[in-house]
């Protein structure tokens, strides 16, 4: 995708938009795909990075399954073409509905609780289960983003397995799998091996497990001196340690992992339109733009880093900038600080690598519309995969509860 193909989009579509370029989340596919080269490997999506249903539907096309976090997740996964099989619920202080859902949707559940999987087995003794484990290892790319150690909610300890074993037992469950992910955002490799030799552990000491799930968390480089993670050195050496623990294990478990970020985040681009140029007496200048922390919410959320190109002005003289969205809070910045080409009102912004935890984690605080989402194919043709919203949008559910409440 160039340039030219964005700055048409966004002529088009208007501003703000969310870009998503198929070609480069097929390459992203194919580099995971040609770096885990142990043979019983299975992808699941996580479907949290980016929902959006034509993704989704072109990510399962790809082999993949389905990473659910809730039973909409799992739900849309079989809407978009994945085996019930494939799919994957993992429950965070899981609620016996969300229980309920998932199992009626036929899904595998993954279990963080002793609490949840004691009512798990109450409620459907003798059911395939599988258990998320704590390795007591985290890594991640901001402290909100790391998911194991001893500071974490998410997952059982691992050494709390005889308990776990005991309630397996007690209501006749099969554990079919075990699970851990520790992080999201890591381009260091030393924690995910670090966790990887735990879970392997741990599974030594269980009989008849199908799988070992060690999550997703695949870093990308957001940042320009980040360097990219070695994707094919990792794959290779996690395929060759699970490789040797099958053949001691006497059985060829599968290997599961979730990538999500790595998958979209490079893939997607927000198209901002600069509406304000204002520069204060003491010189420092602030771009505002028709978007802002209700639609990529990263920046104040995480303080996380995003490209920023003027596609309008891609050669002029660099300047320093505070981008600002147009949303009334304080910490509503894309950029601090940021040397961008001369910008001026009108011009068309490119927020790069937003194809994960963009669209996704957007809302319509202050009664602001969501974006619209685009397509592009390799041949350069676009296609609306979501329109813009409207207050009418918004306000339609509201508008009917209303009128119910007045007959």
């Amino acid at each position: 995708m160039n340039k030219r193909d964005l700055l048409q989009i966004a002529k088009e579509h208007r501003t703000p938009t969310y870009v998503y370029d198929l070609e480069k989340l097929e390459k992203q596919i194919n580099k995971l795909k040609k770096a885990f080269t142990y043979p019983r490997t299975k992808f699941l999506y996580a479907v949290k990075a980016n929902f959006n249903l034509h993704l989704v539907e072109n990510i399962v096309k790809n082999g993949f399954g389905i990473d659910a976090v809730s039973p909409e997740e799992a739900e849309l996964g079989i809407r978009c073409g994945a085996e019930h099989s494939s799919i994957i619920f993992t429950g965070n202080n899981m609620g016996d509905e969300d229980m309920k859902r998932a199992h009626e949707l036929k899904v595998l559940l993954n279990i963080d609780s002793l609490s949840r999987l004691k009512k798990f087995g109450s409620s459907y003794p003798n059911s395939d289960v599988c258990v998320r484990f704590n390795p007591d290892v985290g890594a991640g790319n901001h402290h909100y983003n790391i998911t194991g150690g001893e500071e974490s909610k998410f997952g059982i300890s691992y050494l709390q397995l005889q308990d776990v074993l005991k309630i397996i037992n007690i209501h006749n469950l099969r554990l079919v799998g075990i699970h851990h992910h520790i992080g999201s955002g890591w381009l260091n490799m030393s924690s995910p091996l670090s966790a990887l030799e735990i879970i392997l552990d741990l599974a030594s000491k269980i009989q008849g497990l199908d799988f070992i799930d060690l999550g997703g968390g695949f870093g990308i480089p957001y940042k320009p001196d980040e360097e990219e993670l070695d994707i094919n050195r990792l794959g290779n050496k996690v395929s060759e340690m699970f490789s040797t623990f099958c053949e001691k294990y006497g059985k060829e478990l599968e290997l599961r992992l979730e990538p999500g970020r790595y998958v979209v985040a490079q893939a997607g681009h927000l198209l901002v339109r600069v509406t304000t140029i204002k520069e204060n007496p003491q010189g420092k200048i602030f771009v505002g733009v028709d978007s802002g922390m209700n639609h990529m919410i990263r920046v104040p959320l995480y303080d996380a880093y995003h490209e920023i190109i003027n596609l309008s002005n891609p050669n002029g003289e660099q300047k320093d900038y505070d981008v600002c969205g147009n949303v009334c809070e304080s910490s509503d910045f894309f950029a601090k600080d940021r040397q961008l080409p001369f910008v001026r009102e009108g011009d068309i912004l490119s927020i790069e690598d937003t194809g994960a935890y963009g669209f996704a984690m957007s809302s319509n605080y202050q009664l602001r519309a969501r974006p619209a989402e685009v397509i592009i194919y390799e041949d350069g043709t676009t296609f609306l995969s979501r329109k813009r919203e409207t207050l009418k949008d918004i306000l339609s559910k509201y508008e009917k509860l209303n009128q119910n409440h007045q007959s």
